[in-house]
């Protein structure tokens, strides 16, 4: 799986993007908006983890994702 954090522009907010192996977008959620429903994408009790990795992400860098 892969992640990437999205800049959002003037009212649009920052968004981050679950993406699969073939770089399908699987996940697309508001950086700012606290994590749920996590157990849809398979990381369910990974909340913690996954907030540490989205708070250090640079924007447009997209990253393999090892929670």
């Amino acid at each position: 799986m892969y992640i990437i954090k999205v800049k959002g522009k003037a009212k649009i907010p920052d968004y981050i993007q679950l993406r699969d192996e073939e770089f399908v977008l699987i996940a697309y959620f508001r950086a700012d908006r606290p994590l749920k429903d996590l157990h849809r994408y398979g990381l369910e009790g990974k909340e913690t983890a996954l907030a540490g990795v989205i708070a250090g992400l640079e924007f447009g860098k997209l990253q393999k994702l090892e929670v």
